[in-house]
């Protein structure tokens, strides 16, 4: 029994790293320098800042490995951070089937959360809440390298 255990986190801890860094891999390709945060720890799991390092994002992440599940949310649910970036689907990589990402404010997340019914003390975001066309968009975080951008355009124009 114990192997299984061990196991079963092993397991969870590598769908939560790699939802992780497919996050931190979709940032970084949209101009923001991103680093994980202490792992396990309560909190943000990614800190991203944009090119010119004036704006800071902290980033939640909820990974799940198959996709249409709810996400569980714990006991007391903190809703931290600037965004919360829900990643799934990531248990069918080697299927060739790409994470699916769903990007939502805090305030977002909270909204939709609703408490277990069998045990009230367990909360969730449900698949058809988070799973909507509207928190498909990373353009909702912005670029980390719209300031570098713009400003070249400016200056290219002189």
């Amino acid at each position: 029994m114990a192997n299984r255990t061990t196991k079963q986190k092993r397991n969870n801890l590598i769908t939560g790293n790699t939802g992780m860094y497919f996050v931190a891999y979709q940032l970084s390709r949209r101009g923001w320098n991103v680093m994980p945060t202490s792992r396990n720890a309560r909190g943000i799991d990614l800190l991203a800042y944009d090119a010119s390092a004036r704006k800071f994002l902290g980033l939640q992440i909820k990974t799940l490995s198959r996709g249409r599940n709810a996400v569980p949310l714990g006991l007391r649910p903190h809703f931290l951070g600037d965004w919360w970036i829900i990643v799934t689907n990531v248990g069918n990589i080697a299927e060739n089937e790409n994470p699916e990402c769903f990007v939502l404010t805090p305030g977002e997340v909270k909204r939709g959360t609703v408490q277990d019914e069998g045990a009230p003390q367990a909360f969730w975001l449900p698949w058809d809440y988070y799973s909507k066309e509207r928190f498909k968009d990373w353009d909702r975080i912005g670029r980390g390298d719209a300031a570098v951008r713009n400003s070249v355009r400016v200056s290219g124009g002189e």
